[in-house]
């Protein structure tokens, strides 16, 4: 089923409800273009984060469309997130709901699970953005590194150096761009002598390159480079 409202005339910011095994979720829908970034929420937060914000700027910057997946958790109002398994079910019955175009896939913590996960049962894959992927639980817990390994497609981890999660190491066909005094949430501290603009930008210009290498629009440097 095709996204409504998707021809010429739609305006950007579109919210397109959809049905998913786990109940409705929200399209936060922007821009037009012949490839797509489709990014998810983390299970603290929604499809505000200022990390998503930077990714979709970058992505709309390049031509594309950006979808962003509120689960249905969230459109109910709860504070928690579901178990993996319902996260995926919904995750992939709503993109479902998009007419197939390249697509790079996305999301912000939890979200950046999700898509590692979902994105062998996805057409169309180019790539999977992680941002703040959360590598190790803070209070310990199994490392969810297997699931950022998992995609046969380039992934590239943009994360805080001071990430409770910690950071990943760089893989093949996974490229790392460290943010320098950032956390989970890509906050800084006075102390860290960077300002909120600042780390914006970079996460922003770091997208957009490895967007841009992904879509093979332009050169980039080689999987498992680290990026500063």
């Amino acid at each position: 089923m095709a996204v409504p409202d998707r021809g010429a005339g739609a305006g950007p910011g579109r919210v397109v409800p959809v049905d998913t095994p786990r109940g409705p979720a929200r399209l936060h829908v922007d821009g037009e273009g012949p490839a797509r970034l489709v990014l998810g929420h983390g299970a603290g937060g929604g499809v505000e984060a200022p990390d998503l914000l930077a990714a979709r700027d970058a992505a709309l910057g390049l031509g594309l469309q950006v979808v962003r997946v509120e689960q249905p958790w969230r459109v109910r109002g709860r504070r928690v997130a579901e178990a993996p398994v319902h996260l995926d079910a919904a995750w992939v019955a709503a993109l479902a709901a998009l007419d197939p175009l390249p697509v790079v896939l996305g999301g912000r913590s939890s979200g950046a699970r999700v898509a590692c996960r979902t994105a062998e049962r996805v057409p169309l894959v180019l790539g999977v953005l992680c941002l703040a992927f959360p590598l190790v639980p803070p209070r310990g817990g199994a490392s969810r590194l297997a699931e950022l390994l998992l995609p046969a497609v380039p992934r590239l981890v943009v994360q805080g150096a001071r990430d409770a999660f910690g950071v990943p190491e760089p893989a093949p066909g996974v490229q790392v761009s460290v943010v320098q005094g950032a956390d989970h949430a890509f906050a800084v501290r006075r102390a860290d002598g960077r300002s909120a603009q600042e780390v914006t930008a970079q996460v922003t210009s770091a997208v957009r390159a490895w967007l841009a290498q992904a879509l093979g629009r332009a050169p980039g440097p080689p999987p498992g480079q680290t990026l500063t």
